[in-house]
C-alpha cells in the first residue's frame, strides 16, 4: 500500500504541487527509514510562503527528520531511505537531476548547537558566497558579508572585529554568524532545528525577534521543544507524534483549541 501512494504522489503533475493558498514547500506521503525503523510514516504537510512555521512534539516524534527531508540532509545519514514526494515551488527536490548543492543554497540551514566555521568573522559569512560564485569582486563580496550580518542583527556588535575569529563571539552570537552565514547565499528557505536551545533567555528573545523580523523575505520552519516559542514566533504549527503528523494549523487555534486529543494532551503537559 505504501508503494502505491508514493507511486501516485510521484505521478503528479508539478501543478498538482503548487497550492493555491501558497504553499512554498509541499511534501506528500513522506516516508523514512533508518535501516529497518520506520521513524516517519505518510507524513502529507505544506510549508507556506513568507511564514513561520513550527514544529513541535516529543523528542523522537520525527520532527527533526522531516525537516532535514527539506533540503535533503538525511542524504548524509547512512542507511536512510526517504520515499515519498518533497516539492519546492512544484519542482520535485528528489529528483536525480536536481543539483543538491544548488538546492542546500535556496533551502538553508541552521543548527541547534551553534557551528561557526574556524575563520574570520568575515570569511564565516563570505564562505557561501565565493563558493556558490555570487560576487564578482571583492567589493562585492564586502556588500553581501556586511549586508548579511545586519540582517541578523550582528553587525553593530562586530563591524570593528570582522577579521576575529567566528568561534570567539558568545553561543547567541555564533548562533546569529550561523543565520548571517545562511542568509549570506540568498536562500528562499530557512530551516532551523532548535535554534535556542543552548543559548541563554536574552540570547533566545535575540534570536526570536530576528525570526520575526526575516519572515518578511524568507519563508522559516522552526523546530522547537519549547511550546511557548512556537506560539511566540509561528503563524502555523504541525504537532508530531511517533512519526506521525497528527495534526497542523493556525497556531493560535492548535493551542487553543486543538482537534486531536493528543495535541491537547501534549499541550496541557499530560505528556511529552
Amino acid at each position: 500500500m505504501e508503494k502505491a501512494k508514493v507511486r501516485d504522489a510521484r505521478e503528479m503533475t508539478p501543478e498538482t504541487h503548487v497550492d493555491k493558498t501558497g504553499a512554498k514547500i509541499r511534501a506528500i506521503a513522506t516516508n523514512v527509514h533508518y535501516g529497518d525503523k520506520h521513524a516517519l510514516k505518510d507524513v502529507t504537510l505544506d510549508i507556506r510562503a513568507g511564514e513561520v512555521t513550527a514544529f513541535i512534539g516529543p523528542s523522537g516524534c520525527g520532527k527533526s527528520t522531516f525537516l532535514r527531508c527539506l533540503n535533503r540532509m538525511n542524504d548524509t545519514i547512512e542507511g536512510c531511505r526517504v520515499s515519498g514526494t518533497v516539492t519546492m515551488d512544484g519542482e520535485d527536490i528528489y529528483d536525480p537531476r536536481i543539483d543538491v548543492v544548488q538546492l542546500r543554497a535556496r533551502v538553508g540551514m541552521v543548527f541547534q548547537k551553534p557551528n561557526p566555521f574556524p575563520k574570520s568573522i568575515y570569511d564565516n559569512v563570505a564562505y557561501g558566497p565565493r563558493i556558490h560564485g555570487l560576487a564578482a569582486n571583492k567589493d562585492e563580496l564586502d556588500e553581501i558579508v556586511v549586508t548579511s550580518l545586519e540582517k541578523a542583527g550582528l553587525l553593530a556588535e562586530v563591524k570593528d572585529r570582522m577579521e576575529a575569529p567566528g568561534t570567539g563571539l558568545s553561543g547567541g552570537q555564533q548562533q546569529r554568524l550561523c543565520i548571517a552565514r545562511a542568509i549570506a547565499v540568498n536562500p528562499e528557505v530557512i530551516l532551523m532545528d532548535e535554534p535556542c536551545s543552548a543559548l541563554d533567555p536574552i540570547a533566545t528573545a535575540k534570536i526570536e525577534e530576528l525570526i520575526d523580523e526575516l519572515r518578511e523575505n524568507y519563508t522559516i520552519v522552526i523546530v522547537t521543544h519549547s511550546m511557548q516559542q512556537a506560539a511566540r514566533v509561528s503563524q502555523r504549527t504541525a504537532f508530531f507524534h511517533l512519526g506521525e503528523l497528527i495534526e497542523v494549523g493556525d497556531t493560535e487555534q492548535i493551542f487553543t483549541n486543538p482537534g486531536h486529543k493528543l495535541t491537547q494532551g501534549y499541550i496541557t503537559g499530560r505528556f511529552g
